[in-house]
């Protein structure tokens, strides 16, 4: 076990940031690298960054990047002699250390063996129990039925977790407030967990209310050596999926620090750990901590470890696979200043979070902070994959200067033509339960209504200088330039929509040449001086205040980032109004995003209440129920279970009470 194992050419297993962040390292150290890519990610950078390609199938996952035969292949044809897997899709799946174990291939990361021990939370929670690390109390056995179940989650006492064993990410996860709950919420995990993981085995653990999700990292080699490098505070999350990750934790002291790191180092030796992991805990509000899983792979927020430590966590990867020994002892860690990093995800914060896909007009990541993400300008941004688009991570000497620069940098980051969580992570870095590091996992749940809430005078400045953009630019962006003398005696009437927001603005140019904007609805006007447009940015003047937006025209619409929140204005001016617009609710359901149609619950025919679930379509990772918005019978019924469907498509169309009685 303790000899070389050196390798030249290393295939990365995966997609996106996570693939260029393995192939700027491995450059670094002077290997060769290999992309595989789906047929969706064709024109992907990851594609362009590696030195070979191989296309490896079609764009959803299971006919891609879950295809281990397929990765075996290309390493096959490209003469790769290690993989990486990345994280997700392969990363903690056995079998393809296995498979490069047969094939003479150097895997980066741990064995088979720890992978199984602890990819099965039953079974990891009893290792970990026997090398002495705490866990919450809970049930992990065997006898599976619901009898048992109903009579352990009885014996632990209410609230109580539901988790998947062979979870993560939330999928086949249920918090119970009390026993007249738990057969539901036991069927609805089981039912998650079977179609997620193929395994509807679950584990009970006693739910600690409120807790910090403390994570510990280590680092291990062949030789017996293994380190900590400190935690990671993952406590802001949102239906369990970590939003914020800093380190320090503003929970951890020194003392602590060093006892949940010889936890954690103690877990990894149990079980033969080799490479980079992480154990996650609980921690509770008297400072008790437990044992939640490990995850057998490198983590999303390794980099804020990375900037606290000045250590290179894929340098470490490939060079505990090459069988080297570590080449830093636990004395020699030392740590400096705070880092945060945020997941900037392409989803709707407005629509439950909703994922969005399609095409990034315009984007433009923050110079002074470091960004990992795999997009550009022009980008098109698939409905198969995970929702998270890019990270961005700040340093500052403390937590309070990492958070204001990020916090800033998002302010800055231009993200158009895919809505994304920009404004929402804003939010929550300038909450003041946040800026105080009060945050636990209740965080979003808490505060949402807060987090959510749109700033009035930024949106009333915003549909301003939309209704004046609409006045003064033409369908390329660019300035009209001197407007008709009449246009300043005569007020104009421009209909546009922000978002989902149907605006009309009266705009009459003053006697200086400035725009009042009165929005219909309001009593009060704004005046708007446009002091110059180039390019792809506007400087206007709004009753006293200059400020800069980034804009961009796509087709009919224009967009444009405003103190950090991305507006999409589509003018509807001289539009004739059309049936929907003046009848209301058409009886048309229409596909939320692009996504595959998971199930079908109607049939043409079939009498429905408005309300009623009528199709699923899974996007991102996440499924989404599509409703009757009217109550009547099924007319139309375009698409069947396993479709791939286009946002905004006509998918059910229902015949209303009033047309059936007609």
């Amino acid at each position: 076990m303790s000899k070389p194992t050196p390798f030249n050419k290393i295939l990365i297993a995966n997609r996106g940031e996570i693939a260029l962040r393995v192939i700027r390292t491995a450059r670094a150290m002077g290997y060769r690298t290999v992309a595989v890519y789906s047929s969706a990610d064709r024109s992907a950078r990851h594609v362009r960054a590696a030195d070979q390609a191989v296309h490896i199938g079609e764009a959803l996952p299971a006919e891609s990047y879950l295809r281990i035969d397929r990765i075996m292949e290309a390493a096959r044809i490209s003469g790769a002699d290690a993989i990486h897997p990345g994280y997700g899709f392969l990363a903690e799946n056995a079998d393809l250390p296995r498979a490069c174990a047969e094939a003479g291939i150097v895997f980066i990361g741990p064995s088979a063996g720890a992978i199984e021990a602890m990819g099965h939370k039953a079974g990891a929670k009893r290792l970990m129990t026997e090398a002495g690390v705490p866990c919450v109390p809970g049930y992990q056995g065997e006898d599976q039925s619901e009898a048992k179940l109903v009579e352990e989650a009885e014996r632990i006492g209410f609230p109580i977790m539901i988790k998947a064993t062979a979870g993560g990410g939330g999928r086949g996860m249920r918090l119970v407030e009390d026993a007249a709950s738990f057969p539901e919420a036991l069927r609805s995990a089981r039912s998650e967990a079977e179609s997620a993981f193929g395994d509807a085995d679950v584990i009970l653990e006693r739910a600690i209310l409120e807790p910090r999700h403390v994570e510990i990292q280590v680092v291990a080699d062949r030789h017996g050596n293994a380190i900590h490098l400190g935690e990671r505070d993952c406590s802001v999350q949102r239906r369990h999926q970590k939003v914020i990750e800093e380190a320090p934790s503003p929970a951890v002291d020194e003392s602590l620090r060093a006892e949940m790191g010889a936890t954690a180092v103690a877990a990894a030796k149990a079980i033969e750990y080799e490479g980079a992991g992480t154990l996650e805990f609980l921690l509770d509000r008297d400072g008790n901590y437990y044992f939640m899983e490990m995850n057998t792979r490198l983590q999303v927020e390794h980099p804020v470890t990375e900037a606290i430590t000045g250590l290179d966590l894929v340098e470490l990867q490939l060079r505990a696979a090459a069988g080297e020994p570590l080449p830093i002892s636990q004395d020699q860690v030392s740590y400096s200043g705070h880092s945060i990093e945020v997941r900037l995800c392409a989803e709707s914060p407005e629509q439950s979070f909703m994922p969005q896909s399609g095409t990034m007009a315009l984007w433009r990541m923050p110079a002074g902070i470091r960004v990992e993400d795999a997009i550009e300008s022009g980008s098109e941004i698939p409905p198969f994959y995970d929702s998270m688009i890019a990270k961005l991570i700040s340093h500052g000497d403390d937590r309070d200067e990492a958070r204001r620069r990020l916090a800033s940098a998002l302010e800055d980051a231009v993200a158009l033509g895919v809505e994304t969580n920009q404004a929402f992570l804003m939010r929550c870095l300038r909450h003041d339960v946040f800026a105080e590091g009060g945050a636990t996992t209740a965080y979003i749940d808490a505060h949402g209504e807060a987090l959510l809430a749109r700033d009035e005078d930024v949106d009333a400045r915003a549909r301003a200088l939309a209704a004046v953009l609409l006045f003064t630019t033409d369908m390329q962006g660019t300035h009209r330039g001197e407007v008709s003398p009449i246009a300043h005696r005569l007020p104009l009437i421009f209909r546009f929509d922000v978002g989902p927001e149907r605006c009309v603005a009266d705009i009459q140019l003053d006697d200086d040449g400035r725009f009042e904007v009165v929005m219909e609805g309001e009593d009060y006007g704004l005046t708007v001086d446009l002091l110059g447009i180039q390019a792809d940015r506007v400087t206007f003047s709004c009753d006293g205040l200059t400020e800069t937006a980034i804009l961009v025209r796509d087709q009919e619409v224009l967009m444009f980032r405003y103190r950090g929140h991305a507006y999409r204005i589509h003018d509807h001016t001289y539009a004739p109004a059309t049936r929907e617009d003046l009848s209301g609710g058409d009886g048309k359901v229409r596909a939320a995003m692009n996504g595959r149609v998971v199930a079908v619950h109607v049939s043409e025919g079939d009498y429905v209440e408005s309300g009623q679930s009528l199709i699923v379509l899974e996007a991102m990772k996440m499924e989404h129920v599509h409703v009757a918005t009217v109550s009547g019978k099924v007319a139309s019924l375009t698409v069947g279970e396993g479709d791939q469907v286009a946002a905004q498509k006509v998918v059910v169309e229902i015949e209303g009470e009033e047309q059936t009685k007609e």
